[in-house]
């Protein structure tokens, strides 16, 4: 009763805006006619999450009242699970996966084991977990498992243990450290398999672009894969002034993700200048040339779907329409050019990439 009076989990849950347009709880429009392959919902309490993440929307610093915060870039409306599983199977059939996000909550393990039962008994679809790994266990982790998830996405974010420190442990007077996130990480692979978990990176975070690739390859070593965003000022966070990241810095990471998480490269093969810059993918000009003309790599990287590689497209989750960062869509031919360019163009301190990109 206490939670019906409240709105908080397990009985509410918040919707990404998108997931809210796709049930039909809000209206709108996509831009291209963008369809969304993930329902995101995220776990709500009155008493918020006690991290304190200098990036995050949802940081127990920000101002105001927790169901109010918004999370990447966008609101986070409350509806109750019952009504958001009736309208799953009701008003998106195309539909592929369902992503719970726990947040650091001591209420949050039970009652995403509750959530994810709910959905599994409710709807036909694979669910993914974000999970908190500072309240959590490997035995927590299997009762994931048991409950029905097939997926864990683990959000480290940052590329380097100080930059870790820095923005999300003692820094900020936060509750999260950056062994016990590598820690569940693997135990993920190990408990759901190889390729069955995922790591979320935050590039603009301080780090170079050598740093960001060593922790995707990092990541690939221990068995999963890097779900990639480009770092996004969230209005109110302690980094609202901070700039994103040059455009062609996080093209050039994209592709160095892709090349990784699909087996085709190891960072040993690629090349870097001294300030860390990626100046060689180590892949002959041709196979690269139709790696980056398919516009795969620029496409937002996260959890499959039932037929689909990255069901998880969070439309312009890292930027907006008229600058996006990851493409929520197939690119076609206009976007490929102008990614061609991003990629090769002049930013703060920076140079051309390799003159194989420069057609």
């Amino acid at each position: 009763m206490i939670n019906e009076l409240r709105k908080e989990s397990p009985e509410f849950v918040r919707l990404s805006l998108a997931a809210a347009m796709t049930l039909r709880f809000a209206s709108g429009m996509f831009y291209r006619d963008t369809r969304l392959y993930c329902i995101n919902l995220l776990l709500t309490y009155s008493s918020g999450c006690v991290g304190r993440c200098s990036y995050c929307g949802l940081s127990g610093e920000r101002d105001g009242a927790y169901e109010d915060k918004s999370f990447i870039r966008v609101d986070w409306p409350v509806y109750r699970l019952t009504t958001v599983v009736e309208r799953l199977n009701k008003y998106a059939p195309w539909v592929e996966r369902v992503c719970i996000s726990m947040i650091t909550n001591k209420q949050a393990v039970d009652d995403t084991i509750t959530i994810i039962r709910h959905i599994s008994d409710g709807v036909d679809l694979p669910i993914s977990l974000l999970v908190s790994p500072t309240i959590m266990d490997a035995s927590i982790l299997k009762g994931f498992k048991d409950a029905g998830a097939g997926m864990i996405g683990v959000a480290i974010d940052t590329a380097t243990e100080g930059l870790f420190d820095q923005h999300r442990g003692k820094g900020v007077k936060g509750p999260h450290r950056w062994e016990k996130y590598w820690q569940v990480l693997e135990d993920a692979v190990s408990i759901f398999g190889r390729n069955k978990a995922g790591c979320h990176l935050v590039v603009g975070l301080g780090e170079t672009e050598r740093q960001m690739v060593e922790t995707v390859q990092r990541v690939r070593d221990l068995g999963a894969r890097t779900h990639l965003f480009s770092f996004y000022p969230e209005q109110g966070s302690a980094l609202s002034d901070m700039s994103q990241a040059d455009a062609g810095t996080y093209r050039r990471i994209q592709l160095a993700r892709y090349l990784i998480d699909h087996d085709l490269i190891l960072i040993d093969g690629m090349g870097f200048d001294e300030r860390g810059q990626i100046t060689n993918f180590g892949l002959n000009g041709s196979q690269l040339e139709e790696i980056i003309n398919s516009g795969k790599p620029f496409q937002t990287s996260g959890c499959p779907g039932k037929t689909m590689e990255g069901a998880c497209n969070r439309p312009f989750g890292d930027g907006p329409p008229s600058d996006i960062r990851s493409f929520p869509f197939e690119l076609n031919k206009g976007d490929v050019n102008k990614v061609r360019r991003q990629m090769v163009s002049v930013g703060a301190g920076s140079k051309p990439a390799p003159t194989s990109l420069n057609k």
